[in-house]
C-alpha cells in the first residue's frame, strides 16, 4: 500500500511539474507573439547645415500596434517667439511617431540613405523599449531642453536602449580619425570640414567648453558616429548587441549633399585678403604719418564688423542659456569696444583717445594669442589673419602717433 501511494505521488508530482513547464512555455510563446522588434534607424547627411551628421530614430515593428518610428528630432517653428528662443538657447525640440513607410519615404525623396541596425534583444527588453517610448511620447514628457552634443536625437535612443537592457553597452569605433575624437571642437571640424563657413560660425559662437578632452562614448552625440560604435557594441557579457545590419533606403543621388565650399569661397582665402589690406593701409599710414582715407574706411568696416560680432558674443555669453557658449576667449577680440575704432578714426580730436584704445586692444590681443598657445580655447584657423590683421592695424596707429608726437616736438625745438 505504502509502495501504491509513493508511485502515485511521484506521478502526480511529475504532472503537476510537466503542466506548469507547459504553462510557462506557453507564457512564453505569448510573451514573444507579442513583443515587438526594435531597430535603430540612422540617416545619412543630407543637403541642409542641420543634416550634416545624419539622423537617428527608433524603429519598432509592433505585433498589434503596427510598423512605426519615434524620433526625437522634432521641433516647431509656429511655437511663441520660436527664432528668439532658439537663439537663446532655449531650444525645446520634442519626441514623435510616425508611420515607417511616411518616415522612410521622406529620406528618399532627399535621396539620403538609411541604415538600419536590428537590436539583438529579449522579449522583456523589447517590450521595456516600447513602455519606455510609450512614456517619453506622452505630451508631458514629449518636450526636451535639446543640447547639441549632450542631449539630442542619438543620444536619446541610446540611453532607452540601455535602460531597457538595465547595462551600459561597451562602446568603441567611432569611424573618427584619432585626430577627431579628442574633443567635441574636433569632432564637428571633421563632420564639416567640407564647409568651412558653418565651423567658421560655431568656432565664433561656442567657447571654451567644447575642448575639453571627451570619451569615446561622448562621441555618440553624433548619429553617423553612434550608427558605427553600435555595430561593433557589447553587452558586459560580451554579446553583440546588433544582431543584423542594412540599408533599407538606398541612396545614388549625389545632390542629396552639398558640395565642399570652392577655395576661394572659403573663410581663410577672405581672413588672409583682409590681412593683406591690413597691411597695406598700414604701409600707407606709417609712410604718411598719419591715417589716410583709404585707412579710414578699412578701420571703420574692419572694427564695425568686429563691433556687430561682439554684439552677438555679448548676448551668448551673459543672454543665452546655451552651455557651450560662455566662457569664450574670443571676446578679449571681438566686443562692443571695437565700435571704438571704427569711430575714432574720423575725427583729430579722438585721436589720444583711439591711441589708448589701440593700446588695450593689443594688449588683448597678446592675451588671446597667449590663451591660444596654452590650449584654453582652440581657434578657427581663419581666425589668426583675422587676428593679425587686428594687430597690425592697432601696432601701426602706435607707431605713426609717437612718429608724429616726435616730429611735433622737434618742429616745436
Amino acid at each position: 500500500m505504502n509502495l501504491r501511494l509513493r508511485l502515485t505521488f511521484i506521478i502526480i508530482s511529475l504532472l503537476s511539474l510537466l503542466h506548469a513547464k507547459a504553462l510557462e512555455f506557453q507564457a512564453d510563446s505569448t510573451l514573444l507573439s507579442k513583443a515587438p522588434r526594435i531597430s535603430l534607424l540612422t540617416a545619412r547627411a543630407g543637403a541642409e547645415i542641420y543634416q550634416l551628421e545624419g539622423h537617428s530614430a527608433l524603429r519598432i515593428q509592433d505585433p498589434v500596434r503596427g510598423d512605426y518610428v519615434v524620433n526625437w528630432g522634432l521641433f516647431d517653428f509656429a511655437a511663441p517667439n520660436f527664432v528668439y528662443r532658439f537663439v537663446k538657447g532655449e531650444t525645446d525640440y520634442m519626441a514623435g511617431a510616425t508611420d515607417t513607410r511616411r518616415f522612410l519615404e521622406l529620406y528618399r525623396r532627399e535621396g539620403r540613405e538609411v541604415v538600419e541596425q536590428k537590436l539583438n534583444l529579449s522579449p522583456e527588453e523589447a517590450l521595456e523599449v516600447r513602455n519606455l517610448t510609450d512614456i517619453n511620447l506622452q505630451p508631458e514628457n514629449r518636450s526636451y531642453r535639446y543640447n547639441y552634443v549632450l542631449d539630442n536625437c542619438a543620444t536619446r535612443p541610446l540611453a532607452i536602449i540601455e535602460k531597457a537592457i538595465g547595462d551600459t553597452l561597451r562602446l568603441s569605433g567611432s569611424g573618427l580619425p584619432s585626430e577627431a575624437g579628442k574633443s567635441f571642437r574636433d569632432a564637428m571640424r571633421h563632420y564639416h570640414r567640407n564647409y568651412p563657413w558653418y565651423q567658421f560660425g560655431i568656432d565664433l559662437a561656442l567657447g571654451s567648453g567644447i575642448d575639453r578632452p571627451i570619451s569615446k562614448r561622448e562621441l555618440s552625440f553624433s548619429p553617423e558616429a553612434l550608427e558605427s560604435m553600435l555595430s561593433r557594441a557589447t553587452r558586459p557579457s560580451g554579446m553583440a548587441i546588433v544582431s543584423d545590419s542594412h540599408t533599407i533606403v538606398e541612396s545614388d543621388a549625389p545632390s542629396a549633399i552639398l558640395a565642399p565650399t570652392p577655395a576661394l569661397l572659403t573663410p581663410m582665402f577672405w581672413s588672409i585678403v583682409v590681412f593683406i589690406i591690413a597691411i597695406l593701409c598700414s604701409i600707407g599710414q606709417l609712410r604718411h604719418g598719419s591715417l589716410t582715407l583709404s585707412c579710414r574706411i578699412f578701420d571703420t568696416t574692419f572694427f564695425s564688423f568686429s563691433g556687430i560680432c561682439g554684439l552677438i558674443l555679448t548676448f551668448l555669453i551673459f543672454v543665452s542659456v546655451h552651455e557651450a557658449t560662455s566662457p569664450n576667449w574670443l571676446y578679449l577680440w571681438l566686443n562692443p569696444c571695437c565700435f571704438a575704432g571704427a569711430v575714432l578714426v574720423w575725427s583729430k580730436r579722438w585721436e589720444k583717445l583711439l591711441i589708448s584704445y589701440q593700446f588695450v586692444n593689443f594688449a588683448l590681443l597678446i592675451a588671446l594669442s597667449v590663451a591660444f598657445i596654452c590650449h584654453a580655447q582652440s581657434p578657427n584657423p581663419a581666425f589668426i589673419p583675422l587676428i593679425a590683421a587686428d594687430g597690425v592695424r592697432a601696432l601701426s596707429c602706435i607707431i605713426a602717433n609717437r612718429k608724429s608726437g616726435c616730429h611735433h616736438a622737434k618742429a616745436v625745438k
